[in-house]
């Protein structure tokens, strides 16, 4: 079979696209932040806190949730990186952190259809483990996490980028452009 025969009958194509995020989840992102970028010369970043109402819906294990992240993002060529500290309400952050610690928690694929990428998803038996969506200037955006530690070793997160973002709090280092 020819690459291409084997990817027309993936269960999830949207695989296909590639990696678009590394995210790593920290216990203090303004420590994390200043570390990116003072040791590794990562950045600027951009500080959002991902909460209601900036987040218009949220789910956490099938059941609409209230929870609160700060997350920082930046690029390294073409991926992005997303630093996560867990803040507030049950999520799979903290699930994660009580279980593993901190560190690379998923990986980002970019999709254009949420609601097919998830439903290939359902059909090839991952479940949504949490959700968000509605923090674009828009309402639009949306992210997705599945199921996949145990079949893949590390999540996977689905993500319908908003067509423009809000502001965000704070960029690092403060003189930086923007993203």
């Amino acid at each position: 079979m020819t690459k291409s025969e084997i990817d027309s009958t993936l269960p999830l194509p949207f695989l296909k696209n590639g990696i678009a995020q590394i995210a790593i989840l920290v216990d203090d992102l303004e420590k994390a932040v200043e570390n990116y970028w003072f040791l590794c010369g990562i950045g600027p970043w951009h500080i959002y806190t991902y909460a209601k109402p900036l987040v218009k819906e949220m789910s956490y294990h099938g059941h609409p949730a209230e929870y609160e992240m700060r997350i920082a993002l930046s690029q390294i060529g073409s991926m992005r990186i997303e630093l996560i500290e867990a803040k507030e309400g049950n999520s799979i952050y903290k699930d994660f952190i009580e279980e593993h610690g901190y560190g690379v928690h998923h990986l980002g694929i970019l999709v254009e259809d949420m609601d097919n990428a998830l439903a290939q998803a359902r059909s090839a038996g991952f479940n949504i483990i949490q959700d968000g969506s509605g923090f674009g200037l828009d309402g639009d955006g949306h992210y997705a996490y599945l199921e996949t530690e145990r079949p893949l070793g590390v999540t996977l997160e689905l993500i319908q980028r908003p067509r423009a973002r809000v502001k965000p709090e704070k960029i690092y280092p403060q003189d930086a452009e923007t993203l």
